[in-house]
């Protein structure tokens, strides 16, 4: 085994791609302006289609533009022949991708596509090519060198038809504001999921919620603590949070105050809170830092005020069982 021939070569292959990958500013011409509006401007589906390596470049940037929430899915051209055109619409766009543009694979999508008039944005290096002769809008692909030790097999190629996609799809999100919480929507597992999740959507709310008016005696405290089961209680004057005591300092003071006792004398006074916005990750850092089990959280313009609203409670567990790590 020859390990540095074989880094050597891998070096090789990686500098000519990254070269030839500059060439995709070419692209970002009049064309690609009426390219984004189009899809901009869509009022139904954006479907990919192209064959061989194209046509898994088209299945990538298909499912780029579905997580960004626009309704997209590939066309196979081989398999429309035998009925799946039946799912074009005249509302939709159809963007082809081929290298060579001239994919026989692609004529009868095409002849569909200008019959019913369904705009088409074609992808391919020829200008001549019978895919931009048939496109609306045309996208030229600059011509590069492929990556491989014989400059045939599809790498720098595929590289930057990728490239130009994700370049789509980037451009797209950026008009249309999107955000991460709307990213979150379309990514509800997975790590990504997780890593975007809010205070807000992990926090316990509503009658859940182990909250007791100041004036209320170490009884009534007691009996909502054994009954919301979080380990803590949230003392409220006038809606606004007052204070919090734990499980443990409860029982505590049980021990040496009555019963009937009223529980604002004992409570801790300005508890630690987090806005609705944060990262649900930080929160959890927050709270093993502290070594505590719990957060109070308030809302985003209500947070720096002196007089606090509560609107959840983030507990350790809801943590855990999202996934937050």
């Amino acid at each position: 085994m020859n390990k540095k021939k074989y880094i050597s070569l891998a070096k090789k292959s990686a500098d000519i791609q990254i070269n030839e990958l500059k060439k995709i500013k070419k692209i970002f011409n009049n064309s690609f302006v009426k390219a984004v509006d189009l899809i901009l401007n869509c009022k139904g589906k954006v479907i990919f289609a192209g064959v061989g390596k194209s046509g898994l470049i088209a299945r990538k940037i298909s499912a780029t533009f579905s997580s960004i929430g626009i309704p997209s899915f590939f066309c196979d051209p081989a398999q429309a022949l035998h009925g799946d055109m039946g799912q074009i619409e005249r509302k939709d766009i159809l963007i082809i991708f081929s290298y060579s543009g001239n994919t026989s694979e692609l004529n009868n999508m095409l002849k569909f596509a200008n019959r019913f008039r369904i705009k088409i944005i074609g992808v391919a290096s020829k200008p001549e090519s019978i895919l931009l002769k048939a496109s609306d809008i045309k996208l030229v692909i600059p011509k590069v060198k492929e990556a491989d030790v014989i400059g045939m097999v599809p790498t720098s190629s595929t590289s930057i038809t990728l490239l130009l996609g994700d370049c789509l799809a980037t451009t797209v999100m950026y008009q249309r504001k999107f955000s991460k919480e709307k990213f979150k929507v379309f990514h509800p597992g997975g790590n990504i999921g997780n890593s975007l999740l809010l205070s807000k959507d992990i926090m316990i709310t509503g009658k859940k919620l182990p909250v007791i008016n100041y004036d209320k005696t170490f009884k009534d405290a007691l009996r909502i603590m054994n009954e919301k089961k979080l380990g803590i209680i949230i003392l409220l004057r006038k809606k606004s949070i007052l204070g919090v005591m734990t499980d443990g300092d409860l029982r505590r003071n049980l021990n040496h105050y009555s019963s009937e006792a009223k529980i604002e004398k004992f409570i801790k006074k300005n508890p630690l809170v987090v806005s609705e916005n944060m990262p649900a990750s930080k929160a959890l850092a927050i709270m093993n830092e502290k070594k505590i089990t719990s957060l109070l959280v308030v809302s985003e313009k209500n947070y720096n005020k002196s007089k606090k609203t509560l609107i959840g409670v983030i507990h350790i567990h809801s943590l855990l069982q999202s996934g937050i790590k």
